[in-house]
């Protein structure tokens, strides 16, 4: 019912961009879905048909625009769909963020707002395009098109925090302080960095990576040992039902028994990419 299909940037966006998706979900007009979200890297999404809505309140559900700019989430981010939708959407690198935004990713954070908000409105505009295609090729070209125009300092990648984005992929359990040791700089230096293009802390960073490896596991979307490796990796059942309800906001047996589609395709967004080089 729900197709999701993601697709890798171009060469030359590669430090920028993590992946493009194009979601499609033909489901019945009286249908309803109510879903979080939890993205570990800023996101652009583009909502060309459906009634599609954000929790920004308890209870109160919102959608600014067409066009959104969504922040990275320390905290389920509760989302409302009625009907068939159809999203694109932009995962962005951290790593590449101050060469897209001169703002911290930490003003972000946590945040749904209207693209044109962060990069303006001729940016807002170009995304718009996406609107009148509906061949994946054509919808990729014009999100990659507006990435481009909006590099403002192409150089600006910052090499450790690609290290941090490639240790919070491949291995969560790792200490902070162990990723501030091998990039040879102080635990205070990383956290602002992190802060600044990841929009979080490096503790927040890992231990959210760490969730989202366990929850890929509890779906059968990881590999065959990643539930017992995560597992592993809190230090007891209580531990790990904290874990859970910080970041999804259930216990893991909840988590087990609640359909969570659009979290699901998230997760598998993230397994993709977890096994190919940024």
């Amino acid at each position: 019912m729900l197709q999701s299909h993601n697709y890798a940037p171009s060469s030359h966006l590669a430090p920028y961009v993590a992946r493009h998706y194009v979601f499609r979900a033909p489901l019945p007009d009286d249908f309803v879905m109510v879903d979080r979200l939890l993205a570990e890297t800023p996101f652009v999404r583009i909502l060309i048909t459906g009634d599609w809505a954000a929790e920004i309140a308890p209870g109160r559900w919102e959608r600014p625009g067409d066009v959104l700019f969504f922040g990275a989430n320390a905290r389920p981010f509760k989302v409302r769909v009625r009907g068939p939708f159809f999203i694109v959407g932009i995962a962005l690198r951290p790593s590449g963020w101050r060469a897209l935004s001169e703002r911290p990713a930490s003003d972000f954070a946590d945040r749904m707002v209207r693209l044109a908000d962060v990069w303006g409105e001729g940016a807002e505009a170009r995304f718009a395009d996406v609107a009148k295609l509906t061949d994946d090729d054509a919808i990729v070209t014009v999100c990659e098109t507006a990435i481009t125009a909006q590099l403002k300092a192409p150089e600006r990648v910052n090499g450790a925090m690609q290290h941090l984005e490639t240790v919070a992929r491949l291995d969560s359990a790792t200490r902070v302080e162990d990723v501030a040791d091998q990039l040879g700089i102080s635990l205070r230096q990383l956290e602002r960095l992190s802060t600044a293009h990841f929009g979080h802390t490096p503790k927040t960073v890992m231990r959210r990576s760490r969730f989202l490896d366990m929850a890929a596991a509890m779906r059968g979307l990881g590999d065959p040992d990643d539930e017992y490796l995560a597992a592993l990796r809190y230090f007891d059942q209580s531990h790990r039902t904290r874990e859970f309800k910080h970041f999804i906001g259930m216990t893991p047996a909840e988590f087990e028994r609640t359909p969570t589609p659009l979290l699901d395709a998230g997760i598998q967004l993230r397994q993709d990419r977890k096994h190919h080089r940024f």
